[in-house]
């Protein structure tokens, strides 16, 4: 799914929304329930004009016009029946669409967080967030009533069909000689509100994403005093959808003022010639009734099917984004059958003539036959300029990304023969750019583990040095942070995510140079902290200080997607130029 899609013209067809018949199938019984709440109610509805019929003839007249109460009671009876039937249909049709809607939700999120990163590069978050809110919320609106009201429509249709032709079969069949004007219309404006809809929906989805990415953004936007640009923008877009909205609303409104028109203008007609029939003696004013009554009953059911009909395209339009959605294939997915590691783990990891580009950018090799053994317990120093490779390195092994060349093993198993949440649960990463979520402090530390431990939390929050400032906090571990964790310095949420990286015990450790963050001070604490979880345990460092380098068993140094050199650092200062120019101009401790 990318960006192109939007432009690709589909046929969208309303036998689409049969896809949701696996989300709804699970709630059989509920449905059952209503459709037979539906049926009573639609009996009821039908037995008005017969008892209206009955008043009007019988009750109204001089000889029975001491049964008139008895009528109307009658009438009363029929129309609260109809009235507590269509409200307890109305109520379990409404409870499957939630129902329903929340498990496509489920579904439409576990999809998008099997997808690789690769994925989020092409696809606007707001695009998503739309699939996930927008498009299920106008499916919801077809199961929760849509659905309901087309079958009692359809049923109240046929129903007032049947009794108009049993109350005249003249007046029936002129009406029936007008059903292709009324058809005609809906068919062809409901194309139109499909395609109108579609893109309506792809103007709030680009609307979406400019509103989260300056939200994400709100500290530069705020810095920089661009509120009034973004605001422009955001007006400029949100205008784009306001626009494409009004346009399928506009259609709707032409096919339902059709409809409208030609069926009322019918029964007006048809109301005329039966009343002749009246005069003439050949009915009775009754049955006249009757006939009116079934007549504005099948008017009024095949307005509600035009509508649905224009409800039905715009629901198939956001179904098909939907869908478009779910049948995208994650880019890394596990084998049928993986290997499992084996116990203990060791850390041993093996880069093998490996050379990878990003999908996003496929002409540019970002690592080029890289080469590199890892033993166990092994610490290793990736240095190197902006764009040398060294985070990809991380991502590769992870298998967020697979290369195009090589193979990467762990204990000496391909990774892709590995599962995948087994093979990252080996890894703990730290990077330069930390991620809290918007809950508490025992939970951001706590979210790598299987079960929460309050004891491992603790101690994990103890060896960042983070225990200090959460006792500090309102209600301490319990504390909510904010979104994105707005409520930390920079340096405690570093610590946090440290803690983090601790409280799994991971085999391989990932350090962004995690103490980047920190003050002198915090940044000797959690050093030595990190030197403890360190030891006996493989670590990859992407290295910015002197100080984190000196500690490592070996320096790798790489640029341009290379392993250019090799070794400790006082051996690299001599024999590596690179080397020597990065420990003067990047090492931040450089004395």
């Amino acid at each position: 799914m990318n960006s192109d899609s939007n432009n690709k013209k589909k046929t969208a067809r309303v036998s689409q929304l049969a896809s949701i018949w696996p989300l709804i199938t699970p709630y059989k019984k509920y449905i059952v329930l209503a459709l037979i709440l539906l049926l009573l109610g639609a009996v009821a509805n039908l037995s008005l004009p017969v008892a209206f019929k009955q008043m009007i003839d019988l009750g109204f007249s001089s000889e029975h016009k001491d049964e008139l109460s008895k009528y109307f009671l009658i009438v009363f009876v029929v129309a609260g029946l109809m009235v507590l039937f269509t409200s307890l249909r109305y109520y379990w049709v409404s409870w499957i669409g939630q129902r329903v809607v929340t498990d496509l939700r489920k579904k439409v999120y576990t999809q998008v967080l099997k997808q690789a990163p690769e994925f989020f590069e092409r696809t606007k978050t707001g695009e998503i967030l739309s699939r996930i809110n927008t498009d299920t919320t106008l499916v919801e609106t077809v199961v929760g009533s849509t659905f309901s009201v087309t079958l009692r429509s359809i049923v109240t249709f046929i129903g007032a069909s049947i009794m108009m032709v049993v109350s005249s079969p003249k007046l029936a069949g002129m009406i029936a000689i007008m059903l292709p004007v009324i058809v005609i219309p809906i068919a062809i404006t409901g194309r139109k509100i499909q395609k109108l809809s579609k893109q309506e929906q792809d103007k709030i989805a680009d609307s979406s994403a400019l509103a989260t990415e300056t939200i994400n953004a709100i500290g530069v936007v705020q810095a920089y005093a661009q509120e009034h640009k973004e605001q422009s923008k955001f007006s400029s877009a949100i205008n784009k959808a306001f626009t494409a909205s009004v346009a399928s609303i506009r259609m709707l409104t032409i096919m339902s003022m059709l409809v409208g028109f030609i069926v009322f203008s019918s029964i007006v007609f048809v109301l005329w010639m039966g009343a002749q029939d009246v005069i003439n003696g050949i009915m009775t004013a009754g049955t006249l009734g009757q006939f009116v009554m079934y007549a504005i009953m099948a008017a009024t059911t095949t307005g509600a099917l035009s509508n649905v009909w224009g409800e039905l395209k715009k629901a198939s339009g956001a179904l098909e984004r939907i869908t478009e959605l779910m049948n995208t294939k994650p880019a890394i997915t596990s084998i049928d059958q993986p290997v499992s590691l084996p116990k203990p783990i060791s850390g041993t990891v093996c880069f093998k003539n490996i050379n990878f580009a990003y999908p996003s950018r496929t002409g540019l090799m970002v690592l080029k036959n890289i080469s590199i053994e890892i033993k166990a317990g092994e610490t290793i120093a990736l240095v190197g300029p902006s764009g040398a490779g060294k985070s990809t390195l991380f991502q590769l092994l992870m298998r967020f990304y697979e290369p195009q060349d090589g193979a990467i093993t762990l204990d000496g198993i391909n990774i892709n023969q590995l599962e995948l949440g087994e093979l990252r649960s080996q890894f703990s990463l730290v990077a330069q750019d930390v991620t809290i979520f918007s809950t508490t402090a025992a939970d951001n530390i706590a979210y790598g583990l299987a079960e929460y431990s309050k004891d491992a939390v603790t101690k994990a929050a103890n060896i960042a040095h983070a225990d200090e400032f959460i006792g500090q906090l309102e209600t301490q571990y319990q504390t909510y942070l904010g979104e994105r964790g707005v409520r930390l310095s920079g340096g405690q949420a570093q610590r946090l995510s440290i803690a983090r990286a601790i409280v799994t015990e991971p085999s391989v450790l990932l350090l962004d140079e995690a103490t980047s963050a920190l003050d002198a001070e915090n940044e000797r604490l959690v050093q030595d902290a990190l030197n403890q979880i360190m030891q006996n345990r493989t670590t990859l460092v992407i290295a910015h200080r002197l100080a984190t380098i000196r500690q490592a068993d070996r320096i790798i140094v790489m640029d341009k997607g290379e392993v250019v050199a090799e070794g400790r650092h006082d051996e690299l200062l001599k024999s590596s130029r690179l080397y020597a120019k990065l420990a003067k101009l990047q090492f931040t401790d450089w004395r």
